[in-house]
């Protein structure tokens, strides 16, 4: 029985579930799989109201996509027979991935928010249990002009701000669309992203935002990982500028930011597009302290050479006063700093893929 203090890790890869457990978040003691030879794209840490709830985003490729929830850290799972996310028929699509469970603020709790594939966004108030979809997103009449990224064509943030009703949704590829009323409507927000692959390279929409990450201390300042290109937003997303001088590359898919300190953000940058592989095949975080003005890079404890890349929901932080930084790489190596950054540990090697990681501090 994982005990109260404790740091859990849940770590989603290409083939199960995998659970780490630290006192200290420098010694980390691995689970036995979970759904084994199931993809787990998106993994979700509810620690609000004073008990845990963890969700895994399955894909089985027998029975299709669902979300689980364990109110027992990984003893036992639970969904509902019909399935918590399902379009009606009529809709003539099927749910093909999760990519984002985002419990909301503490003062909403038993919201939890869905960012799936195709691209769409669903609502729970019931703390996970079932989700309605969004129709404000699904009926955009954008929607039919949205297209794939990479790795398909999905909401992958999903954030609710903890000031008011204002949501922000990032979707590859169509880029970034803020609400102002609560999911009811909605309108892109992208102005100074640039999408240089389209005939236009300043579109109202149509970027390819990988990933986006709000400010702990100002809602209103966003941070966004772009499919080339770092920016930051201190207005909501109404505009954005670009904060990638001083990094290695401008590509990349993870973008975290600190859950205290305004103006802390980490990015784990990647060559290019067409090499996707750490610059010079060194593994680096690269940290802010200043909104982006400046930023350092932070190799201790990781390996000199490395190839595989770093998917952006494979990253987390965790929320304890001093925060940790978690990622982990497609080459199925997990990473661990318990000092913000500055330096890491290694949790675990030679899983499959690493999809998606999420760490907090089990409360009960």
């Amino acid at each position: 029985m994982t005990a109260p203090g404790t740091t859990l890790l849940a770590i989603g890869t290409k083939k199960g579930l995998w659970l780490a457990s630290s006192r200290d978040r420098v010694t980390w003691t691995l689970s036995e799989p979970t759904f084994l030879m199931e993809e787990i794209p998106s993994v979700g840490i509810d620690t609000r109201g004073g008990r845990t709830r963890l969700f895994a985003g399955r894909m089985s490729w027998h029975f299709g996509p669902c979300i689980a929830h364990s109110d027992d850290l990984g003893e036992t799972w639970a969904e509902p027979q019909e399935g918590s996310l399902r379009f009606a028929a009529e809709e003539g699509v099927a749910l093909e991935r999760i990519w984002q469970i985002q419990p909301d603020a503490d003062s909403r709790p038993g919201v939890v928010w869905a960012g799936c594939q195709p691209i769409s966004v669903w609502k729970s108030t019931d703390h996970g249990e079932t989700f309605e979809l969004n129709r404000g997103l699904w009926d955009h009449p954008h929607r039919s002009e949205w297209g794939a990224g990479f790795g398909g064509a999905a909401a992958h943030t999903v954030l609710p701000s903890p000031a008011d009703e204002t949501l922000h949704v990032a979707m590859s590829t169509g880029g970034v669309y803020r609400s102002d009323d609560g999911g009811a409507s909605w309108q892109p927000r992208n102005k100074g992203i640039s999408a240089y692959f389209m005939p236009d390279p300043d579109p109202e929409f149509g970027q390819c935002v990988h990933k986006v990450a709000r400010d702990a201390v100002d809602p209103d300042r966003l941070f966004a990982q772009n499919h080339h290109g770092v920016y930051t937003s201190t207005d909501r997303g109404d505009s954005w500028q670009s904060i990638a001088d001083g990094l290695p590359a401008d590509f990349g898919f993870v973008m975290l930011t600190h859950p205290h300190r305004g103006g802390t953000a980490w990015v784990i940058p990647l060559k290019a597009d067409g090499e996707r592989i750490p610059p010079e095949g060194r593994l680096r975080v690269h940290r802010t302290d200043d909104g982006g003005a400046t930023w350092e890079a932070s190799d201790a404890g990781l390996p000199q050479a490395e190839y595989n890349a770093v998917l952006r929901d494979a990253a987390c932080v965790d929320t304890a006063e001093t925060p940790g930084v978690y990622f982990g790489t497609r080459g199925g190596t997990v990473y661990a700093s318990a000092d913000e950054g500055r330096t890491f540990r290694e949790v675990a090697r030679n899983l499959p893929d690493v999809l998606s990681v999420r760490a907090a501090v089990v409360t009960a």
